[in-house]
């Protein structure tokens, strides 16, 4: 493994870095302290900042030669509404707010990278560096490029770098094509009547009516959609009712669709809709279907094998997977992709061995309370992306369409 000797001796440095933005989540569009964190450590680096695109994301941009080709490098910002189970001393300060998707180790892997840029300055071209926020809220991304990132910070192509536990320490997986699903977020609101509970004839039943629409929707999935469509329907949120005594006048549920394609995702929101306007009128209430789609991260197959190529020239062949089994989880850097060609990569953090004395009960596992990101591959995330930076600069590994 060809950790860059310049990173790997900053690995302290870098750590720190990324324990202190552990220790200070903020949740999608409030990562004003994050944004500032960012900020103050690329103008430390003489990098140039801008502020405001996505309401908090940061753009930095590094210029050196007179080359006229530029890549865009972007990671991730915000945390989860998670209450974190460890106790260690990097632990979120802030109850029911927790970096449990390893976005912290996104940023420090990137300002890792910028670090080194800037001081070498070692290529010929622009490189802009982009702290995208609210990606657990799947907007954040969205929001920059409706903003005009692109425009006004152009360039050639762009790559996103995600951490995963239980792939294999240090390697590397991708794919051409659909790496992440297509998504909608669902909320439903069920009005009926309130009632007594002793008294139940004389109200409308919301919780009911909602049980029903929970089995109901998952019908969708097995009888619906075509057995070789990969989709997942999850209903993650039931609330009402604030006594054992009443039945609410309302109750609100929510969840989460996931498919690889957009016809399956069309079909599946139909069919959502159908299901819970139609159960709720035969429990006589009133029913409201909100949904929120974002569109499947699709990689662009010759930047694809670009990027594997520069993670083989470091890691080894062997520890690159190029066909990675496509995972159901969803990236508003999907609305990247779908403004510059590029791809999206997943980097193998281990099973947790790492965690340090005081971690929570649970696995290692990301949106988990348990989670903390591997400190042991911050170095080799750096170096990824000096190396694919500068080997995009540079015209090396690329093809003609490119």
């Amino acid at each position: 493994m060809k950790i860059i000797p310049e990173i790997a001796a900053a690995q302290d440095e870098i750590q720190a870095l990324r324990r202190w933005l552990h220790a200070h989540p903020e949740l999608g569009f409030e990562e004003t302290l994050t944004s500032d964190f960012i900020a103050k450590t690329l103008k430390s680096y003489g990098i140039e900042v801008h502020r405001g695109l996505g309401s908090t994301g940061v753009v930095g941009v590094l210029r050196a030669g007179n080359g006229g080709r530029s890549i865009g490098l972007r990671s991730d910002m915000d945390a989860l509404p998670i209450q974190e189970l460890n106790t260690f001393t990097h632990r979120s300060v802030y109850d029911g707010k927790m970096h449990a998707c390893g976005h912290d180790g996104h940023i420090a892997m990137l300002l890792g990278a910028a670090r080194y840029l800037a001081h070498r300055r070692d290529f010929d071209g622009t490189i802009v560096l982009i702290f995208s926020p609210a990606e657990e809220l799947g907007t954040g991304a969205k929001a920059m490029v409706e903003e005009g990132i692109f425009e006004k910070f152009p360039v050639d192509a762009v790559f996103g770098l995600h951490n995963w536990p239980g792939m294999p320490l240090n390697t590397f997986g991708l794919r051409p094509g659909t790496i992440l699903a297509a998504s909608a977020g669902f909320k439903i609101r069920i009005t009926g009547v309130g009632a007594h509970a002793a008294l139940p004839h004389n109200g409308r039943d919301p919780l009911l009516t909602g049980a029903q629409i929970v089995g109901a929707l998952q019908g969708i999935i097995t009888r619906n959609k075509k057995p070789i469509d990969t989709a997942v329907l999850s209903v993650t949120q039931f609330h009402g009712g604030e006594a054992s005594n009443v039945i609410p006048e309302f109750v609100t549920l929510g969840g989460t669709v996931r498919t690889h394609r957009e016809a399956t995702l069309d079909l599946i929101v139909s069919r959502m809709r159908t299901i819970v306007e139609n159960i709720a009128a035969a429990q006589e209430c009133q029913a409201e279907l909100t949904v929120t789609r974002s569109p499947a991260t699709i990689n662009t197959p010759d930047h694809t094998q670009f990027a594997a190529e520069v993670m083989k020239s470091i890691v080894g062949e062997e520890k690159v997977d190029v066909d990675l089994e496509p995972i159901m989880g969803g990236e508003d850097f999907a609305y990247m992709l779908q403004s510059r060609p590029g791809a999206f990569a997943f980097l193998g953090a281990g099973n947790g061995e790492h965690r340090e004395r005081g971690y929570g009960s649970g696995p290692c596992e990301v949106h988990n309370p348990s989670y903390d990101f591997n400190d042991r591959i911050l170095g080799l995330g750096s170096t990824y992306w000096v190396e694919l930076a500068r080997s995009w600069l540079s015209g090396r590994f690329q093809g003609r369409n490119m």
